[in-house]
């Protein structure tokens, strides 16, 4: 249910992404385009629904060359961080 209403809380903005990407394959099919998508699973649901929508369901298999393994995601998206802890010496 959490899941649903987050998706829903989105939804303008996949409309929106739907839009672009049904225009940018309307003519021929641009596997390019659906790149950033294929990071995210709601990004993969929507090409999915996309490439459903423009006949090319078949081509989902090879859109799969540009989705990253989940460690490799999970590394990038940690950075090193550092703590510095600064003592007052007023409070003593």
């Amino acid at each position: 249910m959490k899941q649903a209403i987050k998706l829903l809380s989105t939804w303008k903005d996949k409309k929106i992404k739907y839009k672009i990407l049904i225009g940018k394959n309307k003519k021929e099919f641009r596997p390019d385009s659906f790149q950033v998508f294929m990071q995210a699973p709601c990004g993969r649901l929507l090409t999915k629904v996309v490439l459903e929508d423009l006949g090319y369901k078949e081509k989902y298999k090879e859109l799969l060359i540009y989705k990253e393994p989940f460690f490799i995601s999970l590394k990038k998206s940690c950075q090193k961080q550092e703590t510095k802890i600064y003592i007052n010496e007023d409070f003593k």
